[in-house]
């Protein structure tokens, strides 16, 4: 990743700036994580992908992330302010609340990123791989 001179301040940043952040960051990490597991063909990729990426399966996760306790206590206000940041646009095939919560987990994951803490990043995003998987296997898909 190219260094720039001055440091985003990642606690000063609007949640939808998070948010966007860590949308890429997480669909990276996801994307690495189905090629390890040896998925390699294109159009099975993106159908993977989606068990990690959508509004359902990111909410889910983060559902399951505060029902555990499992984030700090600034972590937990990242959320917090995800899940309240009004973004003006919702998806069509997903409930405002669903998305709220997706979008409080992607600021999450940006606000992780942003702040150079990758070990905690990538503790959450292999917990997060744990329960879209779970998700997925109780869907029966």
């Amino acid at each position: 990743m190219l260094r720039y001179g001055n440091k985003v301040n990642e606690k000063q940043l609007n949640s939808l700036a998070l948010a966007y952040m860590g949308d890429a960051v997480f669909e990276q990490y996801v994307r690495n994580h189905l090629i390890q597991k040896g998925t390699v063909r294109p159009n099975f990729l993106h159908k993977e992908a989606t068990a990690y990426v959508s509004a359902k399966a990111q909410s889910y996760v983060i559902h399951k992330f505060l029902e555990a306790d499992f984030l700090d206590e600034e972590e937990a206000a990242v959320v917090r302010r995800g899940r309240n940041a009004k973004s003006g646009t919702i998806p069509k095939n997903t409930d405002v609340q669903t998305y709220r919560y997706s979008t409080a987990f992607e600021a999450l994951i940006g606000y992780l990123y942003l702040a150079g803490a990758e070990e905690r990043l990538e503790e959450i995003i292999s917990a997060a791989f744990l329960h879209a998987e779970e998700r997925k296997g109780g869907q029966g898909k």
